[in-house]
């Protein structure tokens, strides 16, 4: 397997809703014989960033330029999603699980790393650190799938045919209204995230990509709770350091979640960003990248405290346990 990689001109990422793309030519590599498009910056220990279903690499633009100032930080395009070409086998969380490991093989990652997983990803993070725990230092869990049935009403009605395949028809009024449906702030929407969405969306695969990841994890009720189960269990068998973050406006994977991720995995630690929706790290960058910065530093830390809104009831407050 062959990889071309190389050190991107740093830029300044502030997290503010106009903050702008910086990208240098892409870089692609190897994985299973199919071509995968990726970014590495920094020195230091490794860390993947996962984006989620129907999304790309650049969700985490803001954290890839942050976090490079003092690790090694891959971002990855799952396949095919953005310039990854597709898979040859069926999609599934164990076939994506594989497949960040061939991404590491093709990397040379050779000592376990950080993952840092939005939505699907974080899915695809805890099943590689079920099957391949070796490879995992810790996990920071961003809004994640796996946690509970709900799913937003899109979701669910893509699930049904034909339905699914009109739905994507690429239009500009459905990527807007996708990108507003990420962010509680309506102003991260902006006009780059829009076009983007709906060049990604144009690729040949790309519906048939998404709707199989979709349908491999869940239907109309929502997300089965066979595969979450079992996925649940054996991470909480297991010593990895964990990071559950939610934001208290998600639209997309409900933060009453992030109650059964406490429940579920007791020795997480746990935050809930207020005022936030589905991608706590590009809405509020700055505090996303402190909180990593503090879970990989002490991932055995002393308990903290925090107060967030309550989601089960609005204008409720009340205290917020981070447990190492």
């Amino acid at each position: 397997m062959s990889a071309t990689s190389g050190r991107a001109n740093p830029v300044a990422v502030n997290g503010s809703p106009g903050a702008a793309y910086h990208w240098d030519r892409p870089r692609h590599v190897t994985v299973a014989g199919r071509r995968v498009r990726h970014r590495i910056d920094g020195d230091g220990p490794p860390v993947v960033l996962l984006h989620g279903i129907g999304r790309t690499m650049r969700d985490f633009t803001e954290q890839h330029e942050l976090l490079a100032q003092r690790f090694r930080v891959h971002s990855v395009d799952l396949p095919g999603y953005g310039g990854s070409l597709p898979m040859t086998e069926p999609y599934s969380l164990p076939a994506l699980a594989r497949f960040v490991a061939g991404y590491l093989d093709a990397v040379g990652v050779d000592q376990p790393a950080h993952l840092v997983g939005n939505s699907l990803g974080g899915a695809v993070a805890m099943q590689l650190a079920v099957t391949e725990p070796e490879r995992v230092a810790s996990l920071a869990l961003v809004a994640s799938a796996g946690f509970g049935q709900e799913v937003a009403l899109t979701l669910r009605l893509l699930a049904l045919r034909p339905l699914g395949r009109l739905m994507l028809r690429p239009r500009r009024r459905s990527a807007l209204r996708v990108e507003r449906a990420l962010f509680h702030d309506p102003s991260f929407a902006t006009a780059e995230r829009v076009a983007y969405a709906l060049e990604v969306a144009r690729q040949p695969y790309t519906p048939r990509v998404l709707l199989e990841t979709l349908r491999s994890l869940g239907g109309f009720r929502g997300v089965r709770p066979q595969w979450r189960e079992k996925l649940l269990t054996q991470l909480a068998a297991r010593d990895v350091p964990v990071l559950v973050v939610w934001g208290d406006r998600d639209l997309i994977l409900p933060a009453a979640h992030l109650d059964a991720a406490r429940e579920r995995l007791p020795r997480a630690r746990t935050h809930l960003f207020q005022d936030c929706g589905h991608m706590p790290q590009i809405e509020r960058a700055a505090e996303f990248h402190r909180l990593l910065l503090d879970f990989w530093s002490a991932p055995g830390g002393a308990t903290l405290t925090a107060t967030v809104d309550d989601p089960r009831g609005a204008g409720k407050r009340r205290p917020a346990t981070e447990a190492g």
